[in-house]
């Protein structure tokens, strides 16, 4: 195990100094400006927010939905006691 990772520390080591930067880079990384790459990129990001902003949207109007809902099921068992209250005792 020791000469296999030394092993490969010492490639690793051995492409750092002696590589060439370049190989490293692709062109968004390199430098390059405005190149259909660099456009699709950005594009990519902003749909990637549009659909995290949409799924986020989509759960909020949930449980707003949820909490209307809930509150209207509340109103009608309050006026449904109260109705049963106005009654007043039930004599037999």
């Amino acid at each position: 195990m020791k000469a296999g990772a030394a092993r490969v520390l010492m490639i690793a080591a051995a492409v750092m100094i002696f590589g060439s930067s370049t190989v490293f880079a692709c062109p968004v990384c390199f430098g390059a400006e405005e190149t259909p790459m660099i456009e699709g990129a950005k594009l990519g990001v902003l749909l990637l927010l549009a659909i995290t902003l949409a799924v986020q949207g989509g759960f909020v109007g949930f449980f707003l939905y949820l909490r209307k809902r809930a509150k209207r099921i509340a109103d009608i068992d309050l006026d449904t006691e109260w109705s049963e209250l106005q009654r007043g005792p039930r004599t037999s």
